[in-house]
């Protein structure tokens, strides 16, 4: 993924400022940035659910403008809000994901099959989702979102809610999804131990803008010798708590945490 001068404005008020980013092959990379930072308007752009102001960006080597339709052929994408259907059973949220990337019958069971397996979901396939853990559900989420073997996967607060086994769990799967399909993701989270564990390289977002960008260990060496994720985190964003989104955001946010909890 490559950004240039990437901008989204809504009226007067500038959310995203001139961002340069370059995404490598085969990375994980973590935005980190306070609340309003302007991280998941980046998210909303770079997956083509919103134009730019001004700007460019390349994800998969696409335009995210001019071809969106292509870029939606090349990415997963796990929302920060849940997004499998508790009505259905785990096998029915897979199979309704293929159907909606193309595939054929014979294709489609060896995917959902091969899914359920890696993400160690087979037990619970014919369950209803509703009746999943917090940990489960997520899994089921990134199953979903590799169903297609995506080039680049992009994950909202992947872990928003789950307990600290739950939480490894899915740093585990991540972790192994990346080493059998090469594939790049871009995560954003406010869990510093997450980007620690995660990340190759880290941008901080603040305001807009981004402030600095680097692999964790450099970013912590650079702020001081005994110096912590959450310590740069505080040296870059000013050490405080920016207030962003609206109700419905932080209604929204809350209510997922509790389901997945």
């Amino acid at each position: 993924m490559e950004t240039r001068r990437l901008t989204r404005a809504f009226g007067a008020v500038a959310a995203v400022k001139g961002v340069d980013l370059q995404i490598r092959y085969g990375m994980i990379f973590g935005l980190l940035g306070p609340n309003g930072a302007g991280k998941s308007t980046m998210i909303k752009m770079l997956t083509t659910l919103l134009d730019p102001t001004s700007g460019t960006a390349a994800v998969a080597g696409f335009d995210i403008v001019r071809s969106p339709m292509e870029i939606r052929k090349r990415i997963g994408y796990v929302p920060q809000m849940l997004s499998a259907d508790g009505a259905l059973t785990g096998h029915e949220n897979l199979s309704l994901s293929a159907r909606l990337y193309g595939m054929g019958a014979a294709e489609r069971r060896g995917r959902i099959r091969d899914a359920l397996e890696f993400m160690g979901l087979t037990d619970v396939a014919h369950k209803l989702v509703k009746t999943y853990s917090g940990g489960m559900i997520r899994r089921l989420e990134l199953a979903q979102a590799m169903l297609h073997r995506p080039a680049v996967l992009f994950l909202d607060e992947p872990t928003i809610g789950l307990d600290p086994v739950a939480r490894r769990t899915v740093w585990d799967r991540l972790q192994a999804l990346r080493k059998q399909y090469g594939m790049t993701a871009l995560i954003t989270t406010h869990d510093m131990e997450e980007a620690d564990h995660l990340c190759d390289e880290l941008a901080v977002l603040h305001l807009g803008e981004i402030v600095v960008t680097g692999e964790p260990s450099k970013l912590k060496a650079a702020v001081g010798p005994d110096a912590t994720l959450d310590d740069v985190f505080a040296h870059y964003c000013g050490g405080t708590i920016q207030e962003g989104g609206t109700y419905r955001d932080v209604q929204q946010t809350r209510r997922t945490a509790r389901r997945l909890g």
